[in-house]
């Protein structure tokens, strides 16, 4: 593998760059080495600046469920560009695209379409916060909501990568509303309610936590989460950025059969183009403005091109319903892996669910964030370096999920698996 140009244009970044990258993770510094630079990407592959092939199973970071330059969504966003960027208008794609939301998503009513996952996150807040009359929230420490100044408490991915859970530059005063609890614990969230009454506007979770690593909710979690809220007046915010469509079409609420009373989506919902909304129960996107007295406003808010790109992308996943074979696909690498380790005695956890899974180098289940910042490090960069070295694209840090597309091939999973065995023989 070749990463002279890799390494130059590296260089060349860090001088107009912090750090030469635009998102954290990004630096490699969690391998402990460099990025490579990416050129272009088709199907399951990416290809970097020295011609080298790599299968991906990062996916833009989850919206890429049917592979990379999909020529049916890229043929639309070809249409929509000679039609014009952006407006700043009303368009007849954005009432589509809200309409196909809702109709996907049972618990959502009413849409608000916004420019990023972060974006949806901050407005589902202040219009939860708007509806109660409350100020305080509750977040799960290591599940990260994006860059929003109030979430950024224990926040995991690229915080945790980097060993700065709690940002400078975030006043105090902008997190002390702010509550964390150890996700899948039940009771220390009860216990909050009881020690802040009527103070609580949400709780905002993933419902399958992917930024701490893959983590499920244990069984009960989620539904006990519903009962407190609604006992308690609390508004529950699912943030399916990761989940939307990809681990069902319905999203991971619709697998648990726990309906929130606001989601979070983001760019899958414009084919991979930056892209986010929010959405729930009419009652409360009725606050937003302006229908009601929470402001929230975004000029490239509905932009044609990306939704144009998810018009087109929903439509597809509607239609080809690629679930089953992207779990079946997931379970089929997971459990290669898992075999592998056992054989090797490396202690390994892995999950799977829909075209998202991930793994753990840890001794016991990993269920939380402590948990996952216990499992040995030194393992994944062993391995991670290994696999790349053989043509496959992992996250670079063990606190990131990892996503499959249905463009992922047969013979994509043997080649995968063939590097996995070499990973841990590495170790």
């Amino acid at each position: 593998m070749k990463i002279s140009e890799s390494k130059k244009l590296f260089s060349r970044a860090q001088e107009v760059m912090p750090g030469g990258v635009n998102s954290p993770v990004r630096a490699f510094k969690s391998v402990q080495s460099e990025p490579l630079f990416i050129t272009h990407a088709k199907g399951s592959r990416l290809f970097d600046a020295d011609g080298n092939s790599f299968i991906d199973y990062i996916g833009s970071w989850g919206p890429m469920i049917l592979g990379h330059a999909d020529p049916r969504i890229t043929s639309e966003i070809e249409k929509a560009v000679q039609k014009g960027t952006s407006f700043g208008t009303p368009t007849e794609g954005e009432i589509e695209l809200a309409e196909m939301i809702s109709d996907a998503v049972p618990s959502v009513e009413m849409v608000r379409l916004v420019n990023s996952g972060s974006e949806a996150a901050m407005g589902a807040l202040r219009v939860a916060r708007g509806f109660t009359g409350r100020d305080k929230i509750i977040k799960f420490e290591g599940c990260y909501h994006g860059s929003v100044d109030a979430l950024l408490v224990k926040a995991g991915s690229g915080a945790t990568t980097l060993g700065i859970p709690d940002s400078p530059g975030v006043p105090q005063s902008f997190t002390e509303h702010t509550l964390s609890a150890p996700f899948n614990d039940l009771d220390a969230v009860i216990e909050l309610t009881e020690n802040f009454p009527d103070e609580i506007a949400a709780i905002v979770l993933e419902p399958v936590a992917g930024n701490m690593g893959m983590i499920p909710p244990e069984h009960g979690f989620l539904q006990g989460l519903r009962e407190l809220c609604d006992r308690e007046g609390i508004l529950l915010i699912f943030d399916e950025v990761m989940t939307g469509f990809r681990v069902d079409f319905s999203g991971a609420q619709a697998l648990f059969q726990v309906m929130p009373d606001l989601s979070i989506f983001g760019k899958v919902i414009g084919g991979g183009l930056p892209v986010g909304a929010y959405g729930g129960r009419r009652e409360i996107m009725l606050q937003v403005a302006p229908a009601g007295p929470v402001y929230q406003a975004g000029t490239l808010s509905g932009n044609p091109i990306a939704v144009s790109a998810g018009k087109t992308m929903l439509k597809i996943l509607k239609e080809e319903d690629p679930y089953a074979d992207l779990g079946r696909k997931t379970a089929t690498l997971n459990e290669a892996l898992s075999d592998a380790a056992k054989k090797k005695g490396i202690p390994l956890e892995t999950c799977s669910m829909g075209g998202m899974f991930g793994f753990f180098f840890s001794e016991k289940k990993v269920r939380n964030y402590e948990d996952a910042l216990k499992c040995n490090r030194d393992y994944f960069i062993t391995f991670f370096r290994e696999v790349l070295s053989r043509g496959i694209y992992l996250a670079p840090s063990p606190f990131e999920s990892l996503f499959l597309s249905s463009s992922h091939s047969e013979a994509d999973l043997d080649q995968t698996i063939e590097a996995f065995q070499h990973g841990l023989a590495a170790i």
